[in-house]
């Protein structure tokens, strides 16, 4: 009789387990919401985007069931003003100082301001940030205590848990920041950052090149050195809380593992900024000699093992359903960015935008046509390939109306509301882009067409990489149903010409605005 009882309660426990998988899996709340912000991925360095030499089964399994989109920008093609935008839903050449930032720029979005990350919490979402910030901390550039809570962090913005580098790999302070404060602070080694000169004694790539055993520079970099590696910027100190650039994935990630795990009842929100593919390239081992493009090959490895991890644990808890991922990155690629990785001699045929002229920093399409994959399979039942006409600084205001929050009057200004065509449900074009180059050059992209204002600057970048500006004192048209911005037009169609010159006019000063 007891073994009979016993099998009919291990019966009913395993029906009740099953059940309650299913209806977690199936569970039809908000959804969560990670997006994974990458780092100079190009439109041409993903593996569903038609690359060559690259395999990114795991980015590959978003786009088999998701949306890939064809022709999504961010607004600028440099990082910080990029990230700017997509979390302030405001154009990032609307306010000074936000143009690549030092790893000691104070804060540059204002408390004040309503983020992305707020919009979430005023939704009942748990938030968390991870990885690459580059948009400042504390309240004023260069006085910064960093051996002290900051007095202004993510917190202040609407994230409830932060774990994050200031800047860049490339640039001092080389710790991670959780919640406000150095992770795993070393008493015994203060920290001390400065961007205008050296700490007596502290060695420099410059002076010490003896001392670079992981990478070199090819150009610039060559300040203080942390891991054998040589930086922008000068630090001293960190001891134990220093990071190794080849563990800064692994770190990145299990934090964002444990944050999942932690709020799997959720919703929650996640921004996941990964440094790959970001100088300096110094992967792990176990992704060495992965790929034949060597180190930024082998970056581009270690990403697609990133969202493999978060797509894992999403399956294990049985989240993945009701999930909305957003994979994008900041700009476009670019090879070499400031050490001898042989990037640049490796690529093997390989077109890290896609076979777009221009790159990061460019005015140029390849500067910010970037991969976009949306993912949510509560919603989206079957792969879709989109060319619909998309912006990242409308998706503060698209998830606003995802979640039914009213944005507060004055805040994201210029974020429009096309979650319809985000999520696949119609590809009606936003009817106008505005992208910024490094140099603040403003470009208006529609959907057949490219103007590019006119403006002083070489005609290509002249600190070392190999990248067209796209910068010309004459304006600049070109026909987007032909391949490459090889022909200016602007001299054929005059009126075309004026017709988006005058969309830039107005944009720039308030008076124009989306149907």
């Amino acid at each position: 009789m007891k073994k009979k009882q016993c099998g009919l309660l291990s019966l009913a426990l395993s029906s009740c387990l099953i059940t309650q998988a299913e209806n977690k899996e199936k569970n039809s709340g908000s959804p969560n919401v990670i997006f994974i912000y990458a780092d100079d991925l190009g439109y041409g360095d993903l593996e569903c985007y038609d690359a060559k030499n690259i395999h990114t089964p795991n980015v590959n399994r978003l786009a088999a069931n998701g949306i890939r989109f064809t022709n999504g920008h961010s607004t600028a093609s440099t990082s910080t003003p990029s990230r700017y935008s997509l979390l302030t839903g405001e154009y990032a050449w609307r306010k000074p100082d936000t143009d690549v930032a030092a790893g000691n720029a104070g804060m540059i979005i204002s408390p004040a301001q309503f983020t992305m990350a707020d919009l979430f919490k005023s939704a009942g979402y748990a938030t968390g940030a991870f990885g690459k910030w580059h948009l400042g901390l504390g309240n004023q550039t260069a006085c910064q205590d960093w051996n002290a809570p900051l007095s202004a962090a993510l917190g202040d913005l609407g994230f409830d848990y932060s774990y994050i580098m200031a800047a860049t790999a490339d640039r001092v302070p080389c710790v991670f920041i959780e919640n406000g404060q150095v992770a795993n602070y070393d008493p015994s080694a203060p920290i001390e950052v400065s961007y205008v000169k050296n700490f007596p004694g502290e060695p420099t790539g410059k002076d010490n090149p003896e001392l670079l055993y992981n990478l070199k520079p090819s150009h610039g970099h060559d300040q203080s050195i942390v891991n054998g590696i040589s930086r922008i910027g000068y630090m001293k100190g960190g001891g134990k809380a220093l990071w190794k650039d080849e563990n800064i994935a692994d770190s990145i990630t299990v934090h964002a593992i444990d944050f999942i795990k932690k709020h799997k009842d959720g919703p929650f929100f996640m921004y996941f900024a990964t440094n790959d593919i970001h100088v300096p390239r110094f992967p792990h081992k176990r992704f060495r000699n992965k790929n034949k493009m060597g180190l930024r090959g082998n970056a581009i490895v270690q990403f697609d093992w990133s969202v493999g991890q978060l797509l894992k644990t999403l399956d294990e808890l049985g989240l993945t359903q009701n999930t909305l991922i957003l994979l994008s990155s900041d700009n476009g690629p670019v090879v070499d960015d400031g050490y001898a990785d042989q990037a640049e001699e490796l690529l093997n045929g390989h077109t890290p935008t896609g076979k777009l002229r221009g790159g990061k920093y460019s005015a140029f399409e390849g500067g910010t046509r970037i991969p976009v994959i949306v993912h949510w399979p509560e919603v989206i039942h079957k792969p879709v390939v989109s060319d619909a006409l998309i912006s990242q600084i409308d998706w503060l205001a698209s998830f606003a109306s995802l979640l039914n929050v009213r944005i507060p009057k004055g805040s994201a200004p210029d974020s429009y509301n096309h979650l319809a065509t985000l999520l696949g449900q119609d590809h009606t074009d936003r009817p106008w882009v505005i992208e910024q180059a490094a140099n603040h050059t403003l470009s208006v992209r529609t959907k057949n067409w490219k103007y590019i204002e006119g403006s002083e600057g070489a005609p290509m970048i002249t600190w070392g990489p190999k990248i067209e500006t796209g910068y010309l004192g004459t304006p600049q048209l070109y026909d987007m149903k032909q391949t490459g911005e090889q022909e200016n037009v602007a001299a054929k169609y005059p009126q075309k010409v004026f017709e988006l010159e005058q969309i830039l006019r107005k944009v720039r000063n308030k008076t124009i605005k989306l149907k």
